[in-house]
């Protein structure tokens, strides 16, 4: 079925929230809920697992910098806690919210492209490779 559907890239689909395989569906239901499955292509999203990676992203890319603002605001200013209420806080919050469901839908839909699984350990792999034992004959 999925022969069917053009390789769609996970960057113009993921970070929009759309359908991995058909493009026109829609990914969440709600902020980060992933649906079951697309309204339009019928998609089981059943593989979408990106675990704490838009959480990690997040923390690393946008929440340390607005905490750093946040900081060097009140080393060079010294302002009363109310300043920090109407600037760092609303600057933390947006920061930590506003990009994590277009990472999640990236993550999702890029897991989709790359298909991507649980890891297995291939243990016929060593058999298969190793060189046969060489049997010296008198």
């Amino acid at each position: 079925m999925t022969s069917e559907w053009p390789s769609l890239p996970p960057i113009k689909t993921g970070l929009r929230g759309l359908c991995p395989q058909c493009g026109q569906g829609h990914l969440f239901d709600g902020f980060l809920t992933v649906k079951p499955k697309c309204e339009v292509c019928g998609l089981d999203y059943s593989f979408a697992d990106p675990a704490d990676g838009p959480a990690f992203f997040v923390i690393c890319f946008t929440c340390v910098p607005a905490v750093a603002v946040a900081c060097w605001i009140e080393v060079a200013y010294s302002p009363s806690m109310w300043v920090h209420l109407f600037t760092s806080l609303p600057l933390v919050l947006l920061a930590c919210l506003l990009p994590l469901r277009p990472l999640k839908g990236w993550l999702i839909n890029s897991q989709f492209f790359f298909k991507a699984e649980e890891g297995k350990i291939d243990r016929d792999y060593a058999r298969r490779t190793a060189p046969e034992p060489q049997i010296e004959h008198d």
